[in-house]
């Protein structure tokens, strides 16, 4: 349903829910196959998917998209991302390094040319950038020169910096020049950039685009991430795309000026609320689906707790005597509940998905989640393509979910190439 800004002015935590997931395309039926339309409806609701790296299960950037449409050919997104000058995406900094539609670049530029002038920017390619602008100009006139690089094939590499991640100053320079928007991704090898000079990479009716006023930009991408959070916060609306308080504060004051945003109170939550004045508010919301970490609908943790009470913590980086629930743990959700989690990992020499751990949430019945899990988790093997699913013993989900994981399946989904995952960095 819309909602008419003179008859909502409160929420229940349950329709906060509903809206949320509806804004982000969870209350729709997934299609019978998946075809880049239905992809490119997925990023005109999210608005932005964030890259990572890290390879465990598959790279998370993969994930939303088979979150919310199920099993997809594996080279749909990169094909979207880098197929020359029919790409519909580009790389940038919006939640963290992300895939953009190429209509949100023009909204980006502001934040370039504040990098140029070294604000926003790491202190450390900052002052790179300040430091060393011949060696700048001179990796661009290579570029320029020689065509798409990657750092290693830079001629000027330079040094090795040990505090940058083992980057060389070629490395730094081209981050610089990233940040700055002078180059961008032309494409990946091995998930490594490889850069080319921005006017040479994106369509040119991108890059003949006149540039927002800052203003007018942020404005715009204030108004997308309301509407992919269809209500939110203050600090929910700022962090989607890592705004500044105050340029999110001031942004946010006009939106509800122009009545495109609605004050809405939602029960439980300290802070005022806005809602997106096209939201939707299904009746129920009919879902099942295995989250990235980095997915939108989780990637804010106070968020996260406040929609679905479900502290949400990354363990990749504790040491593993103290994680409480494992290394990659994808949480589970269930209609409008996150009613699990799971750490999961593709165990490609084996041919496996493997379940360390699942665990439920405190109130609900492991026996009543554990048949939705484990569809969930024979889907995502045969979209990973791999063989079955190999369930540990961690967690009080495990027996439930291996007793109904040794049946076998009613029906299965039909298979799909896996997602290309070569090993790599972030960057």
């Amino acid at each position: 349903m819309a909602f008419d800004a003179k008859a909502i002015d409160r929420l229940t935590p349950g329709e906060a829910r509903r809206i949320a997931l509806a804004a982000q395309g969870f209350a729709e039926r997934r299609p019978a196959a998946v075809a880049l339309k239905h992809a490119r409806r997925v990023f005109d609701r999210v608005g932005l998917i964030q890259i990572d790296s890290v390879n465990v299960l598959v790279r998370s950037h993969y994930l939303p998209i088979f979150s919310r449409l199920g099993h997809y050919e594996h080279d749909l997104l990169d094909r979207h991302a880098y197929r020359g000058l029919r790409r519909g995406l580009f790389e940038y900094w919006g939640h963290e390094a992300s895939y953009m539609p190429l209509d949100l670049q023009p909204l980006m530029r502001w934040r370039m040319a504040r990098a140029e002038r070294g604000q926003g920017v790491y202190k450390g390619i900052a002052a790179f950038g300040r430091e060393k602008r011949d060696y700048i100009r001179a990796v661009v006139d290579e570029i320029r020169a020689r065509g798409p690089l990657g750092a290693s094939e830079l001629s000027m590499a330079g040094e090795t910096r040990g505090a940058w991640w083992g980057w060389s100053d070629g490395k730094i320079a081209l981050e610089w020049l990233f940040w700055a928007g002078r180059v961008t991704t032309a494409t990946r090898r091995n998930f490594e950039r490889v850069y080319d000079l921005t006017e040479r990479v994106l369509p040119r009716a991108i890059v003949e685009t006149p540039t927002p006023a800052e203003a007018d930009a942020q404005r715009a991408l204030m108004r997308i991430a309301a509407r992919a959070m269809g209500v939110a916060t203050e600090s929910d609306l700022r962090d989607y795309f890592r705004l500044g308080l105050l340029d999110a504060r001031n942004r946010l004051a006009e939106l509800v000026e122009a009545g495109e945003l609605l004050p809405v109170a939602v029960k439980g939550w300290r802070q005022p609320a806005y809602l997106h004045r096209a939201a939707r508010l299904p009746g129920r919301v009919r879902t099942q689906a295995l989250l990235s970490p980095f997915d939108s609908l989780v990637w804010e943790r106070d968020r996260a707790e406040r929609l679905f009470g479900f502290r949400y913590r990354l363990e990749i980086y504790t040491p593993a005597e103290k994680r409480q629930y494992g290394y990659y743990v994808l949480p589970f959700l269930l209609g409008d509940r996150l009613v699990a989690r799971v750490d999961l990992k593709a165990d490609r020499a084996s041919g496996v998905l493997r379940v360390h751990a699942a665990h439920a949430e405190a109130g609900q019945k492991p026996a009543l989640i554990a048949e939705a899990l484990a569809e969930e988790l024979r889907r995502m093997a045969l979209w990973l393509g791999l063989d079955g699913v190999a369930m540990g013993d961690g967690g009080d989900l495990a027996g439930p979910l291996q007793a109904v994981l040794s049946a076998p399946p009613l029906s299965a989904p039909p298979l799909s190439a896996p997602p290309g995952a070569p090993a790599g960095s972030a960057a």
